[in-house]
């Protein structure tokens, strides 16, 4: 009984209360295991190497913990002192709360070796006081998980932006040596992959900077010409994830501004890990690993196929060409493209003000139909009339005499349209046109638009001049799109781009236009495709247009224009500077007759 009694009692003993007393001094081991504690918590990486065995070895090891951590803050606790069984020895059990700020945090315990040497007690130093899996030699080091970036999909999920690394060609001008030299060999590699990039335009950028980005490069293009430039002095390189369209000119006036505006949503958020790393860098083990939350796709109206189609229909126009295409039905917007030419001009197919022309006699026809004007009205068609003084001639100053109001729509006769105008209320095509969505404001989340202005007009002349397209009316494609559209639906089209956003509309008609009037344009303007200025489209089913040519300047110079639809997409083509609107009509039959 007193052999069991004496055994209970030396297990009591081996295990000691923080604040207790007992025959091996723990409450000193105690203070000194917090004394190296605090010191590694508040920094003061002196204390705490001063109550270690090896305070050499301790501090250098203590600091590079600190700075391959990167903490906030550190908080610890001695949660138990216990003898070991050893002669001079007592084990504290430890817990480390490492703070490294946006609600990460790392908790573990750890054990520090308590040794009692001349009378004093140190803590035996060793990696593993720091974590129980660190070994010999080893350190900590903190490391972002990077959260893949989420792709942009059109309205069928086929990606239109994807993550894709991209390599910056930096120039380091002061380390260059012979920069004319390096600017040559620079620019023999990459100039066939960038035109704009030549040896002058590379020395010209280094003498403005010390540290020069010459190009930045698909993965593949690097590959491509790393063998001819890796080597040459001053040259270094640096990637990243971005996203980028499948070629860099694809979708090149909306994808960048879809990006900007959605690219915090598309970052998702970075995980992190603590791992073990030995004196070389390399990582041992992973401590503690935070997966990344990946960000959801973000899906848009647009579509890849359309986008691709006009893309190609606009290319082969010498002169800038823009195209724009929206989906009556739902507003979603399907394509915004332009062409090289235009590229090299700064087009804009969503924000660039034009004159119309006669494009926006669907305008002036609706505002004639809201004032009880028919559609088989006969009304004249001089080759030129005189409005207060002011002559308005028809192209060529062709007479048709007194015709339906159709036929005089689909010929394109100035000379009706200026008259009608004349006669109507000076704010009667603001109306029309807004009731169009020309002259709308739209805040659509993921790009900037300008529809256009139609101010009312005070006078006779002005208001003639607006009727067919000139005086001060101006739009932009995207804003003719929303004509057509607005037509081909029978209603009201508010634009969208992203999938789960809403449009914001300002300055939007007081009342809509009514379904039955949009809906008598329908016929005016499938006979501008099949008898009239756009019939060079009469092999193509059921297309709707109105042709447009808009002079601007001194008067000389006219752009070309033809906007419509055809079954659920609505378009509107512009070429600048074209005299006529043949090559506009023409970029709109590339665009219908590829596949979609």
């Amino acid at each position: 009984m007193r052999r069991t009694s004496l055994i209970v009692l030396s297990s009591v003993l081996l295990v000691l209360p923080l604040s207790g007393c007992s025959l091996f001094g723990s409450p000193d081991a105690q203070q000194q295991a917090e004394t190296f504690l605090n010191g590694l918590a508040i920094g003061d990486l002196d204390q705490a190497a001063n109550v270690t065995d090896d305070p050499n070895l301790a501090k250098g090891i203590l600091n590079k913990v600190r700075e391959g951590l990167k903490p906030k803050a550190l908080t610890t606790k001695v949660d138990q002192v216990r003898a070991t069984g050893g002669i001079g020895d007592t084990e504290a059990t430890v817990t480390y709360n490492w703070d490294f700020d946006k609600d990460r945090l790392w908790s573990y315990q750890s054990k520090l070796t308590m040794r009692e040497l001349n009378g004093d007690w140190k803590v035996h130093f060793e990696p593993s006081d720091l974590h129980p899996k660190l070994g010999a030699q080893q350190s900590l080091t903190r490391k972002e998980v990077p959260a893949q970036l989420a792709p942009v999909l059109d309205r069928d999920g086929t990606p239109l932006m994807s993550p894709e690394t991209l390599v910056s060609v930096v120039l380091e001008r002061k380390q260059a040596g012979d920069l004319g030299k390096v600017a040559t060999a620079l620019a023999a590699a990459l100039t066939p992959l960038d035109a704009g990039i030549t040896t002058q335009s590379i020395g010209e950028g280094a003498a403005k900077a010390d540290s020069y980005t010459v190009a930045v490069l698909r993965q593949a293009d690097y590959l491509r010409v790393k063998p001819a430039i890796y080597e040459l002095p001053g040259v270094r390189f640096t990637e990243q994830v971005r996203l980028v369209a499948p070629d860099k000119n694809f979708g090149s006036k909306v994808l960048p501004d879809v990006r900007a505006g959605i690219e915090k949503q598309l970052a998702g958020k970075n995980g992190w890990k603590i791992v073990s790393i030995d004196p070389a860098g390399n990582e041992v083990d992973t401590l503690f690993d935070k997966s990344p939350e990946q960000a959801k796709a973000v899906s848009t109206g647009l579509s890849r196929i359309v986008q691709a189609a006009a893309e190609d229909a606009v290319e082969p126009v010498a002169q800038p060409a823009m195209l724009v295409a929206i989906q009556p039905s739902t507003g979603d917007i399907l394509a915004v493209a332009q062409n090289t030419a235009a590229d090299q001009q700064n087009g804009l197919p969503l924000t660039g003000q034009y004159p119309p022309g006669s494009t926006f006699k669907i305008v002036t026809a609706l505002a004639a139909l809201q004032r009880g004007a028919k559609i088989e009205d006969q009304v004249p068609c001089p080759g030129e009339t005189v409005i207060d003084g002011r002559p308005i001639p028809n192209s060529d100053k062709f007479d048709l005499g007194t015709v339906p109001l159709r036929l005089a729509f689909a010929k394109s006769c100035n000379t009706t349209f200026a008259t009608i105008a004349k006669g109507l209320p000076a704010d009667a095509l603001t109306t029309a046109a807004t009731q169009t969505g020309l002259g709308v404001d739209y805040d659509i989340p993921g790009i900037t638009t300008i529809s256009g202005s139609v101010p009312p007009a005070q006078g006779t002349v002005e208001r003639a001049e607006d009727g067919f397209g000139q005086g001060k009316v101006v739009a932009s494609p995207f804003g003719m799109a929303l004509v057509a559209a607005t037509v081909a639906r029978g209603g009201t089209v508010t634009p969208h781009l992203l999938r789960g956003t809403d449009t914001k509309v300002a300055k939007g008609p007081r009342t809509a236009a009514d379904k039955g009037q949009l809906e008598q344009l329908r016929p005016m303007m499938r006979d501008v495709v099949t008898v009239g200025t756009a019939n060079i489209l009469a092999g193509l089913p059921d297309v709707f247009g109105k042709t447009g040519t808009a002079q601007f300047g001194d008067g000389t110079h006219s752009h070309g224009w033809f906007v419509g639809y055809q079954g659920d997409v609505a378009f509107a083509a512009l070429v600048l500077d074209a005299g006529k609107s043949v090559s506009a009509i023409e970029t709109v039959g590339r665009f219908l007759k590829t596949p979609r």
